[in-house]
């Protein structure tokens, strides 16, 4: 049985005994809160409770490192959105401590996919497309200088609602101690 099989067997459990209805809620954040975050699953359901935040209290973005890579990419859309259009009123970048995309290199990322049998000639494909693989799958040396650029990037976005509070923090994985970096008034 495939992880697919063993998920749609549980759901249709789930939906029968009407397991859902504890998390019901809309799609406004209950605490105005919108928070970037990485994708490190030590962080699924550490990083909600440390944040004392329930179903339904924030927009959490996830991605690998916390980290915005384009001031006009996805990610900052999704802040965008959420501070117009789903009433969130403040924003979090929240990386951690031991991430890995701490001083993750590109090459190691391209030789695996060699190895999987990725034909690199698709990487001419990708460059003709205008991204730069190298620097896309490339890492940050410190999480605090990621978190403290992101809060930058953010903070000076030419879309971002004024007086917006934008916060920089770092979670230790192991333990969920908060450390602020930067807060915002």
């Amino acid at each position: 049985m495939s992880m697919l099989d063993d998920i749609l067997e549980h759901n249709k459990q789930f939906v029968a005994e009407k397991q859902y209805e504890k998390y019901q809620t809309s799609k406004f954040p209950n605490k105005k809160l919108v928070i970037l975050t990485c994708m490190d699953t030590r962080l699924i359901e550490l990083l909600p409770k440390a944040l004392n935040l329930a179903n339904g209290d924030a927009k959490i973005i996830k991605n690998a490192g916390a980290l915005i890579s384009h001031p006009f990419g996805s990610v900052m859309r999704s802040i965008i959105v959420s501070l117009y259009e789903l009433q969130a009123k403040e924003v979090a970048i929240i990386g951690h401590y031991g991430c890995g995309m701490t001083g993750l290199e590109s090459d190691t990322i391209m030789q695996k996919a060699a190895t999987s049998g990725i034909d690199m000639a698709n990487i001419e494909t990708v460059s003709y497309a205008g991204v730069d693989v190298e620097k896309w799958l490339k890492g940050f040396d410190d999480v605090e200088e990621n978190v403290r650029n992101s809060v930058e990037l953010v903070r000076r976005h030419p879309l971002l609602p004024k007086h917006t509070p934008v916060h920089g923090l770092v979670i230790c994985p192991e333990t969920g101690k908060l450390t602020v970096l930067d807060r915002d008034s």
